[in-house]
């Protein structure tokens, strides 16, 4: 899991942003024990977590994400990373 390799510094390439669809906003809810484990690697990582905002409206969840958790959408994750390009991108 990619979430335990941040944690240990293992993971290998450098991530500057996640970036979550359709029910996987849930796991950028506050309280949800992954989020909150991702919020931290995050902060102490300078990683950008950013959530579609269309998404996060449907499910009613936008005022309620982890610290550091934003919403987006491609124009504003685009803007975001402008500094710092990924040489990779992955989906799941």
């Amino acid at each position: 899991m990619i979430l335990s390799q941040l944690e240990g510094q293992a993971h290998g390439p450098e991530v500057v942003g996640m970036f979550f669809f359709e029910d996987n906003n849930y796991v950028l809810v506050k309280g949800d024990p992954i989020g909150e484990r991702l919020a931290k690697a995050a902060e102490e990582q300078g990683i950008m977590l950013m959530g579609c905002d269309q998404c996060c409206w449907e499910r009613e969840i936008e005022s309620n994400l982890v610290d550091g958790a934003t919403i987006g959408c491609f124009p504003n994750l685009y803007k975001a990373l402008a500094g710092s390009m990924p040489d990779h991108i992955i989906t799941l």
